[in-house]
């Protein structure tokens, strides 16, 4: 078990009870809530795979969906799980070892950014609630401190990014792009609309830092395909200028 003990406390977390990390029990029954609608985990997927294509993830990162990330508040056990987390480092697990939750600083790193996919059914539990359960906000800002908090609302195509500042969110301004800047991890991030999953949306997608947007997997094969196609027209023009000089091309009868 890992205690906070800052040296130095400010106003804000001299108001707050006692917080201590703590690994999740066996015997903990996790929320089994389903997924407020089918878009959630595809924006999720999204997210991942392109970062993975780009080679942006290592072993030592966490990143998930849905997953339960946990703190100690007055001896009660608090358990939000966030739509998409990314932690930077996390220790390993044991041979066979199978992550259920995570306890920051007990488990690794505090993660760096937790985003929620908003939909119109949904109501306070993104709330400042500062009393138990307390609210996601109020959890990722005060009790977690998460960096940075994105909450994408997916009916009004609207990403919102707040960075913790001296102990509380403040709102983001998006570059003349609308994207993002995220340099923890040299990346924007920002509201793309296009096709995947044969879905017609507004999704979340990454560019680096020249703005080059980081591909999913069927955009790789589709720009391999237009590529070699070119390809190969230049050779076929390049044949038949050849031909009109009267030479034959290599390979050709």
């Amino acid at each position: 078990m890992v205690v906070t003990q800052p040296k130095s406390p400010s106003t804000f977390q001299r108001s707050l009870p006692k917080i201590t990390w703590e690994k999740l029990p066996s015997d903990f029954i996790l929320p089994d809530d389903p997924v407020d609608n089918h878009l959630q985990p595809l924006l999720a997927e999204a997210l991942r795979e392109s970062l993975e294509l780009a080679g942006l993830c290592s072993e030592a990162m966490l990143i998930a969906t849905n997953f339960g990330i946990c703190a100690t508040v007055a001896d009660k056990m608090v358990v939000k799980a966030p739509d998409w987390v990314y932690v930077p480092a996390v220790k390993p697990l044991s041979e066979g070892g199978i992550r259920r939750s995570y306890t920051p600083k007990l488990e690794g790193d505090i993660p760096l950014m937790v985003l929620e996919f908003i939909s119109e059914t949904e109501g306070t539990e993104y709330s400042i609630n500062p009393h138990y359960p307390y609210g996601k906000w109020y959890f990722y800002e005060r009790i977690i401190q998460v960096p940075l908090y994105g909450i994408f609302q997916p009916e009004t195509k609207t990403l919102d990014l707040f960075r913790l500042v001296e102990g509380r969110y403040e709102p983001q301004a998006p570059d003349e792009n609308s994207r993002f800047w995220i340099p923890e991890m040299n990346l924007f991030l920002g509201t793309w609309d296009g096709q995947r999953s044969h879905l017609s949306t507004t999704w979340l997608r990454w560019w680096d830092s020249s703005g080059h947007l980081l591909l999913w997997g069927r955009e790789q094969i589709e720009q391999e395909k237009q590529r070699a196609e070119q390809e190969k027209q230049r050779a076929e023009r390049l044949a038949s200028q050849l031909r009109a000089l009267g030479v034959e091309p290599e390979g050709e009868d």
